[in-house]
């Protein structure tokens, strides 16, 4: 019995997919649930199942195509047996396949890259988490492919080389350049971010923090949390919960523009940027006003570990009322974030460092960050901006209000 393999069905906000790369052709034999292609949409890669076992009889669509929902991908033979001429012919093609182990360890994207340059995974070091290739891995490995041996040149005779010019100085270092298309996603990204400058009149505001007070509470309830809870206690549950108050106080920071329309939410959908080998994602915590610590930190984990494997849905990252993005993880000591449309604001987070203060007119060494919050100035005045940053500074450097919602 024949079975059609069709895209599943898209969310409202995505249009369409790129077919990444088939994982199985004609005449293989395949279980129930394998992966038999990838589809990237604007956002993330999806993985299309084998919805039962059988045998691959024939693909409708080639790598790169676009493609919608619904749209039949291919064809599958259910129940049948590979047949012997296929068997074979993948027998005849084992040797020269890549190493299994290590394409497993392929995200999506490298994958793609690997076999578009037709590279043995085995022989590409990785620098990822267990060994995971990464990107910047695969095009390490490229730069130092070896050029080609011969040339025209090298076989000219030494009469010939005695009448040509002096050679020009050789150039140092390798000068080898290579095109990639973008990602849907970072595409994606790129068309949303121009969006944002070109529609809104952004506006980035700065404050800083003393994180002595969240620091002395995490080093002492460290253990017990953990202990209590099965997560770590980390920065982000403070500044989500302390973005929440500051949103319940100054509520066009949770708005949004339709028109002339101006949409307050009266929900706190918080969006966490996660970085990720594709690029930038934002996962979204819905109700985070009605998440204790444990539930934020345990969520961000959990979204932080599906989008490093691919994993995360597609409706865990739509929607969203306000981000937060956390540059001090890669060293960033100030940055103006871009709003993530059609959200109004974003807060940046960013590196803790040392640095000497003046408190009770004493100078005393304390753990300072600085904080940035871009707005769209066509809702948001700079008054209420400033005071935004000024109540997150107050719930995080006394971090009881917290407890007390003042």
């Amino acid at each position: 019995m024949s079975i059609e393999v069709r895209v599943p069905q898209l969310p409202e906000s995505v249009a369409d997919a790129t077919l990444v790369s088939w994982h199985k052709k004609p005449g293989d034999a395949v279980a129930r649930d394998e992966n038999l292609v990838d589809l990237e949409t604007d956002k993330v890669v999806l993985e299309v199942p084998a919805p039962t076992a059988g045998v691959l009889k024939e693909l409708k669509v080639d790598n790169g195509a676009t493609v919608t929902s619904g749209q039949v991908l291919a064809v599958l033979e259910e129940g049948a047996a590979a047949s012997a001429g296929a068997a074979a012919s993948s027998a005849a093609a084992k040797p020269a396949r890549r190493d299994d182990t290590a394409a497993q360890k392929l995200s999506p994207s490298v994958r793609r890259m690997v076999e578009e340059n037709q590279l043995n995974p085995s022989q590409i070091p990785g620098s990822g988490k267990d060994g995971r290739i990464t990107k910047t891995d695969v095009v390490t490995h490229l730069g130092q492919k070896p050029a080609a041996a011969s040339s025209p040149a090298a076989s000219a005779s030494p009469a010939t080389e005695a009448r040509r010019p002096a050679p020009a100085p050789a150039v140092r270092g390798n000068r080898s350049e290579q095109r990639v298309p973008m990602t849907r996603l970072r595409a994606r990204i790129a068309e949303r971010m121009v969006q944002a400058q070109t529609t809104q009149a952004l506006l980035t505001s700065f404050n800083e923090v003393d994180l002595r007070a969240v620091q002395d509470l995490r080093a002492r309830y460290k253990e017990k949390f953990e202990k209590s809870h099965g997560t770590r206690l980390g920065f982000m549950s403070f500044f989500v919960k302390a973005s929440i108050e500051a949103l319940k106080k100054f509520p066009v920071v949770n708005a949004s523009v339709e028109g002339n329309d101006i949409i307050y939410h009266e929900y706190y959908d918080v969006g966490v940027a996660v970085s990720t080998e594709r690029g930038l994602i934002v996962p979204i915590l819905r109700d985070a006003d009605q998440m204790s610590f444990a539930d934020i930190e345990k969520a961000v984990a959990a979204f932080a570990q599906r989008a490093r494997d691919g994993a995360i849905t597609l409706e865990e990252l739509t929607g969203g009322t306000f981000t937060i993005t956390n540059g001090g993880v890669f060293g960033s000591l100030m940055s103006t974030p871009i709003v993530n449309s059609p959200q109004s604001a974003i807060l940046g987070m960013h590196k803790i460092q040392d640095r000497p203060m003046v408190v009770d007119g004493q100078v005393v060494v304390r753990p300072m960050m600085y904080i940035a919050l871009t707005y769209d100035h066509r809702i948001i005045d700079g008054k209420e901006a400033v005071q935004f940053l000024v109540t997150v500074k107050e719930q995080l450097e006394d971090p009881s209000r917290l407890l007390l919602h003042i």
